[in-house]
């Protein structure tokens, strides 16, 4: 079914495809700051490939990424400020995602409340008839993100972050089984245990790393170019995908 375009997280806006690919032109435009940066060259033919209507093939992506050591001295899981109600809707975050994810609309009631409504969580393929059942998985985890580049990010920089909803994959509503087996692993140590997803999990989590100008470390470097050789036909995602 197709994705509806999210709410912009800083302006309320809603963002369609070309909109949201002329964001991705801008954050690539926009310093910030990273252990290592793939050539400017890879850069910008990752982001015209972006600007078409698929994106680019997963291998050519996972290839532009630059290759770093990891670090974590200094996480804090409140380095990352988050969920935030960013347009003042009452709704914050996590509940823009619920929302957003759901297949079958939940009600919305005073302070943002939710009941009713249905999600498929595709790590595991399961359906979720209750909200308190699901987490919102930051799917290239916040420790990641910090281990990867983000110790060097300002705090608006690392709130903008926690609290993306300018990529519909960046943020993911699953079962609490299933973000909590994942925790804080890359896809060197965790992927998906519903197999069908990985290719998608895969790509996804490349498309967050490309926008974000986060580095990969040599274990999740080969997990990814492995899972990019399964998966010769995968293409990053853009917001013109079916889901």
């Amino acid at each position: 079914m197709p994705h509806p375009p999210r709410r912009h997280a800083l302006t309320g806006t809603t963002l369609t495809g070309a909109t949201l690919m002329a964001s991705m032109t801008l954050m690539a435009a926009t310093p910030i700051p990273a252990a290592a940066t793939a050539t400017h060259a890879a850069q910008h033919a990752l982001l015209a490939a972006a600007q078409r209507a698929e994106g680019p093939l997963l291998a050519d992506a996972v290839a532009a990424l630059a290759v770093a050591t990891e670090r974590r001295e200094g996480y804090q899981r409140t380095s990352f400020k988050h969920w935030v109600d960013a347009d003042h809707d009452g709704c914050n975050t996590r509940a823009e995602v619920l929302i957003d994810e759901a297949v079958t609309p939940p009600q919305v009631g005073a302070g943002c409340r939710l009941s009713g409504g249905s999600w498929s969580s595709y790590y595991d393929n399961q359906t979720v008839d209750d909200a308190a059942r699901l987490d919102v998985d930051h799917l290239v985890p916040l420790a990641e993100a910090w281990d990867s580049g983000a110790d060097d990010w300002s705090a608006a920089q690392r709130e903008a972050y926690a609290n993306d909803l300018d990529q519909p994959w960046h943020l993911v509503a699953v079962t609490a089984r299933s973000n909590r087996s994942k925790a804080d692993q890359d896809v060197a140590t965790w992927q998906p245990p519903y197999e069908p997803a990985r290719c998608r999990y895969a790509a996804e989590w490349t498309a967050i790393k490309t926008r974000w100008q986060l580095s990969i470390d040599p274990a999740e470097q080969k997990a990814l170019t492995e899972l990019a050789a399964a998966c010769p036909t995968q293409h990053l995602p853009t917001t013109d995908d079916q889901r």
